[in-house]
Formats: C-alpha cells, sequence, structure tokens
C-alpha cells in the first residue's frame, strides 16, 4: 500500500500539511482533500503500486488547469508502505446490541482493528465486521495491546460494570467507554471506588453532548468521532480521551 501525506501546503488548500491517506490497488482509506488533486494523488499512487517504486513526490499548484480553484499549492510525499492491521490500535466493542452492532459497522472503514465481542451468538450472528463468541469478555480486555481502545454497552449493567473496572484497573488504554446516563456513571463510581479503582478516566455516557437523540445509528455515530478525536494526536481541542 502506499501512503500519501500532505508535507506542505502554501495558500488556500483543501487539508492542512499532515494529512494523509492510504491506497491500495482497490481502495482507500482517508482524505487529503478530494477533487482533481485526490485522484492524481490515487492514479500516482497505483502507478507506483504497479511499477514496484518505494517513493514519490508531487508538487501540485491547486488551479485552473488542474480544474480546482482553491489557489493555493501542495506538495505530496508518496511512500511505500507495508500492509500490517496490527499497525492500527484495537477497538474492542463489548456487546453486539442495536448500538454495538452500529458502531461496529461503522468502525470498519476507519483506522482501528474493530471488533465487537458477545456471549450471544443470535446477537452476533447479525453484525458485520469481525465479531468474538465469549462466555468471558473480562479476558479480552485483560489480553488487549496497550493503547486498545474499549466501549461497553452490553445487555447487563453488572456486566458493563465488571468490563469498566477491569479495563481501568489498566492505565495503558487509549479510551474506556460506557454506554448509559450520569445515574449510571454515578452509580459505577461508587462501585469503582469501593474497589480501589479510580473512575475518573471513564467516558460515560459515550457519544454524549452532542444531541438529545438516542436512535442507535446516532448514538454510534457520535461515539465513533469520539473515538477518532482520541487517536488525532493534532486536536487541540480538549476530548474524551484517557489519555
Amino acid at each position: 500500500m502506499i501512503r500519501v501525506r500532505v508535507i506542505s501546503a502554501r495558500g488556500s488548500t483543501p487539508r492542512e500539511a499532515g494529512a494523509e491517506m492510504i491506497v491500495t490497488p482497490d481502495a482507500t482509506q482517508g482524505t487529503i482533500g478530494g477533487g482533481q488533486l485526490e485522484y492524481m494523488a490515487i492514479d500516482c499512487a497505483r502507478q507506483m503500486l504497479a511499477r514496484g517504486e518505494a517513493e514519490a513526490q508531487m508538487d501540485v499548484p491547486l488551479g485552473p488547469e488542474i480544474g480546482q480553484c482553491c489557489g493555493g499549492r501542495v506538495v505530496l510525499a508518496l511512500d511505500r508502505q507495508a500492509a500490517t492491521p496490527e499497525d492500527r490500535p484495537d477497538l474492542l466493542v463489548f456487546g453486539a446490541g442495536h448500538v454495538g452492532r452500529a458502531l461496529s459497522a461503522l468502525m470498519q472503514h476507519l483506522p482501528v482493528n474493530a471488533l465487537l465481542i458477545d456471549s450471544r451468538a443470535e446477537e452476533l450472528a447479525r453484525a458485520s465486521g469481525p465479531t468474538l463468541l465469549t462466555p468471558l469478555p473480562e479476558a479480552q480486555i485483560r489480553a488487549a495491546r496497550p493503547g486498545s481502545l474499549v466501549v461497553i454497552l452490553t445487555h447487563d449493567h453488572a456486566l458493563d460494570f465488571l468490563l469498566a473496572a477491569e479495563a481501568l484497573a489498566r492505565s495503558d488504554l487509549a479510551y474506556v467507554g460506557m454506554i448509559g446516563s450520569a445515574t449510571k456513571r454515578a452509580q459505577f463510581a461508587r462501585f469503582a471506588r469501593d474497589r480501589g479503582i479510580d473512575p475518573e478516566p471513564l467516558t460515560c455516557p459515550i457519544g454524549a453532548g452532542f444531541t438529545r437523540d438516542k436512535r442507535p445509528e446516532i448514538i454510534a455515530t457520535f461515539t465513533a468521532a469520539e473515538l477518532m478525536a482520541c487517536l488525532t494526536p493534532t486536536l487541540t481541542k480538549k476530548t474524551a480521551c484517557n489519555s
């Protein structure tokens, strides 16, 4: 695969320096701003793949000659990358109900390794993307790689609390979130403190502060945005990240 990065952006440009995308022979991930600039970069990247080339650079004026009217100038760096899913952070979604399935489906299109986990085979059968059927979901938290993200939205509040406590007992996870309300968070805080666990890093409710709409797909969308904010180090606005 080829990584395309904006290394210089002068004047009016669709994306800033540091923006990047991944190009494979039959797919793309991310964006450097769309339009003719992106089409040109994808074409160049696929030519590199076909020819076995490792590096290239593009200096593109964003003017009428390429069908864009931004007026700026962008320099792109293209370099070959090993296709290793392990380079992406792991996302463990506990609970294959409506929100869990919607979130899992959304995250298949984003740069994470998303896994939907449940003890109910019939719910997992309705999901898209990788799934895991297990009677001991807490074991997956113990085995998670450092930097993993954990989202908890099972059908059982007691199980939610157990999983959240298990996750917060670790200090190396990028995000720990639980579906719920202010009341549920307060109940969990008492539960956690009784066990000597600091509840403050927990994000609960997840995907909150954007809308009162409680449709599963809406909650999943804002939770996905929350997760991606945690993985975007260039953001300066405070997010719900645990780090």
